[in-house]
């Protein structure tokens, strides 16, 4: 999936001047984390977060007084403490890309342009709502693990055994095992109904289910 088919398009900005007192009721009225900063044509200047202007409310917090606090937070714009080196993607790019920037750079958003254009954000409660949607997170699914060798032709060899038996896959998604290279597991959840037979058929072809957390995955790794 790409970055354009879940970015948030209606966007909520504000000018380099805006106070603030103003920024901290803009972010709460609309629910939101991050305030885009542009300047009269649009373009995008900074980004400025919740946890920024939490900061900024702390840090003068214990010399002054609520009032001269308010007073002195209406001074100060959103361009004296916004983020201007701002990493950017377009809607292109693939969620998992967009994942691993937000990891990498640690960062919990990043707005989308297209065309030096600035057209939406995505954050990583929306990368986190991709991921439970493509691993089928549900009450009436069965989750179970098989761990397989590295090698052309073995998620199709799973597959069919389960069609043979009319069971639709509801998700699956792979990763390595570091411990023991050349090992993936492959991550399973078929309809509840369907559980227990998908498991027993599997078995019974040679291969070993996790239904649960291991420690010692040796019990469960395929022969070579």
């Amino acid at each position: 999936m790409h970055v354009g088919r879940v970015m948030h398009t209606e966007l909520v900005t504000v000018p380099p001047d805006t106070s603030l007192v103003k920024a901290r009721d803009v972010i709460a009225e609309k629910r939101i984390a991050h305030l885009l900063v542009v300047d009269k044509k649009e373009r995008l200047v900074g980004v400025v977060s919740d946890r920024d202007l939490k900061q900024s409310w702390a840090s003068p917090a214990t010399t002054l007084s609520a009032h001269e606090l308010n007073y002195l937070l209406k001074q100060l714009t959103v361009d004296m403490i916004m983020v201007k080196k701002i990493v950017t993607i377009t809607p292109d790019t693939t969620i998992e890309r967009a994942a691993r920037m937000m990891q990498e750079d640690r960062i919990s958003a990043l707005p989308v342009m297209q065309d030096e254009k600035l057209v939406g954000i995505i954050t990583t409660t929306d990368v986190m709502e991709v991921l439970l949607e493509a691993i089928g997170l549900d009450g009436d699914s069965v989750r179970f693990t098989v761990l397989v060798q590295d090698r052309i032709g073995v998620v199709a060899e799973v597959a069919r055994i389960l069609k043979e038996l009319k069971i639709n896959v509801r998700s699956l998604v792979t990763f390595p095992e570091k411990e023991h290279p050349g090992i993936y597991h492959l991550i399973m959840r078929v309809g509840a109904p369907n559980g227990e037979r998908a498991i027993s058929a599997l078995t019974e072809a040679g291969f070993k289910v996790m239904r649960k957390y291991v420690e010692d995955l040796t019990p469960y790794l395929p022969k070579s």
